[in-house]
Parts: C-alpha cells; structure tokens; sequence
C-alpha cells in the first residue's frame, strides 16, 4: 500500500468533480478521499456539500455516522483491535485497556509519536485463536499486551 498523498484542496476537488455523478455519490467520494489522503479532511465538506447541493451538516453526519472514515491521518502502523463476543470471553476487555493504556490514547486514537492508531473492529474472523487483532494486514491471535508490542518493533524494523 502505497502512503497518502499530502491533503490538497484542489485535488480533493477533482476527486469530488470525478465522482459527483454517481448515483449516491457521497460515499463513492468520502472513500476516494480517504484512499487518497488517508482521511478527510475537514476542509472537504463544503466541497462536497457544494458539489452534490447537501448541507455541510449532511456530508458531516456521514462522515461521523461511518466509522471508517478518519478525520486526521492514521499512524504509521494501523492496529485493529477485536472486541467481539468470542474475544470478549477470552478477556480482550481488559487486555484493550492494558494496551490502550500503555500507548497512551483511546480508541480511534493515535500515538503522540504519529506511529500507532488504535481502531475498534467487532470481528476478525479469528474466533477460535482469540483475543486478535491485525496490524495492518497481519493477524495476531492469542493475543497479549507484551505480543502487541514485539509485533509493533518487528514492524517497524
């Protein structure tokens, strides 16, 4: 995967321009500005709320009712974090506090460093192996506190 291009204004208005004439456009557009800068920004909802004639207060309810968009660029390093029923009873909730806790954020946060984004997924498919959780596209099963880390040095060697 390659790295997100740096936010622009007019690029970010292309992609609106090449996507507007979709049926149910916002989301065709929300998805391609995220696959581009990695997030959308702020800036874009009058942008696209211009080009679709939405209010800024509809492009922004989808924004936030979607959790996978981001409204600021992710970490270097991208941790999904299980919280379904079978990783549940395996005691992920206690072991998401424990990591949480040592990177120092909340959920959907990122690492003062910029390396580490932490997001909440409810279902890995990795039931059997739980807790999981992926960084990036790497599974983690059996997951502990001490595993998270040694994965996250590894990854960034």
């Amino acid at each position: 995967m390659s790295s997100p291009e740096p936010w622009s204004a007019s690029r970010a208005a292309g992609i609106v321009a090449e996507h507007k004439h979709l049926e149910g456009a916002t989301l065709p557009i929300l998805h391609a500005l995220q696959e581009e800068f990695g997030y959308v920004d702020e800036a874009a909802v009058p942008i696209i709320a211009d080009a679709l004639n939405l209010s800024r207060a509809e492009v922004h309810g989808c924004i936030t009712f979607y959790h996978d968009f981001r409204k600021a660029p992710a970490g270097r390093q991208q941790v999904k974090l299980c919280r379904a029923e079978a990783c549940q009873a395996m005691g992920s909730e206690r072991l998401h506090g424990e990591i949480l806790q040592r990177l120092g954020i909340d959920w959907h946060g990122t690492t003062a460093d910029g390396e580490v984004t932490v997001e909440p997924v409810y279902c890995l498919g990795l039931c059997s192996n739980g807790p999981a959780a992926m960084i990036g596209e790497e599974p983690l099963v059996r997951l502990s506190a001490d595993s998270l880390d040694a994965a996250l040095k590894e990854s960034r060697a």
